[in-house]
């Protein structure tokens, strides 16, 4: 059964996913390999609901594997996908509040984010409020990450 982590971006998911398993599984890596270019780029040329069923048709494969699975923070935005995850038994979300995750996406240099580059702040927010029920509805374990570090978040895991 796979350890599906979900949550906002800038919750940890692909930082605790490498701490339990260095051969991890990154949704948005494996799409962006099976499409040939960026998220973003497809998204700007097919639209956000061709690049749904790619991320839906993806999560349903990894569902049926036994690895550790960091998936894109929209993954929930999807009701298919929020039956796959709330049947997969290990469906972790790294919740933290709003300004925790704003400040680490804000800080956070490597990582170009649409969403969060391209919408004012209260918009973002809209954004991050809409999810929070999709988040509680596909999980069947939330950790508050907003206090912890990627390695406590990844031993509570590994003590599940």
């Amino acid at each position: 059964m796979a350890k599906i982590l979900i949550g906002f971006m800038g919750s940890g998911k692909s930082s605790v996913a490498r701490l339990l398993d260095a051969q991890f599984l990154d949704m948005d890596t494996l799409i962006t390999q099976k499409i040939g270019m960026s998220i973003a780029e497809f998204f700007a040329l097919k639209g956000e609901e061709a690049f749904r069923q790619i991320e839906s048709q993806t999560l349903a494969e990894l569902a049926k594997t036994d690895q550790v699975v960091s998936t894109g923070g929209g993954v929930v935005v999807s009701q298919a996908n929020r039956q796959v995850l709330a049947a997969n038994p290990e469906t972790i979300y790294l919740k933290a509040d709003f300004e925790t995750l704003y400040n680490r996406i804000a800080k956070d240099s490597e990582n170009i984010r649409p969403l969060f580059v391209n919408n004012s702040k209260a918009d973002f927010k809209a954004i991050f409020d809409g999810r929070q029920n999709w988040y509680e509805e596909a999980a069947t374990v939330t950790i508050n990450v907003s206090d912890k570090t990627p390695e406590e978040v990844a031993e509570i895991i590994r003590c599940l």
